[in-house]
């Protein structure tokens, strides 16, 4: 079984964030292959199917995104899963819009989800997704630019990069991380 986590911020008020790309990407998971996000439980809303015939579970918690680590650490209990059977997908406001990174381990980089999952956890080998969110230059402080929607001039490199992000998951349930890896890393220009 593995775990795809989305992260970013509950409530109608942060939907369409930059910060919450990671819920974003899980939900076109989710409709793409017809996995109902409906149950709750560890502070997350999940839902359980498959993919392309293996069995997943997309989670979204509903803590706010600097605790997502209690709600990652209570899922990974309840149902008897390793890190390694982990998938966390987040924004990355140092990447260019639109382009992902998947990562086996590694630190927080500053995101305050990844942090607080690796602190929960005890550990940085935990396998993230990151999704860019960057579109220029952007200022010291990051709170206004990722609690910031994103405009109608981004919307073709954002969905390019949920599509990405999508495809990512897909090929890391069915054929691991160093295959998704090969395939979606880029560097970057």
């Amino acid at each position: 079984m593995k775990l795809i986590v989305g992260l970013g911020n509950p409530g109608p008020a942060y939907s369409r964030t930059r910060h919450n790309v990671g819920m974003m990407a899980a939900e076109k998971i989710a409709k793409q292959w017809f996995i109902a996000i409906r149950a709750q439980g560890c502070s997350s809303r999940f839902g359980e199917g498959s993919i392309s015939g293996q069995p997943v579970r997309l989670a979204l918690p509903q803590t706010f995104m600097n605790a997502s680590g209690k709600a990652v650490k209570c899922l990974l209990h309840r149902w008897r899963l390793q890190p390694s059977s982990l998938l966390v997908v987040c924004d990355d406001v140092s990447l260019p819009l639109g382009m992902i990174r998947l990562r086996s381990r590694g630190s927080a980089g500053g995101h305050l989800g990844l942090a607080s999952i690796l602190l929960e956890l005890g550990m940085e080998e935990i396998p993230r997704l990151r999704v860019g969110i960057q579109s220029g230059r952007v200022d010291e402080d990051l709170t206004p630019f990722v609690l910031g929607r994103f405009d109608s001039s981004e919307r073709k490199s954002l969905e390019q990069g949920l599509a990405s992000a999508v495809a990512a998951c897909e090929i890391w349930v069915t054929s691991g991380l160093s295959a998704a890896m090969n395939r979606f890393n880029r560097r970057i220009r």
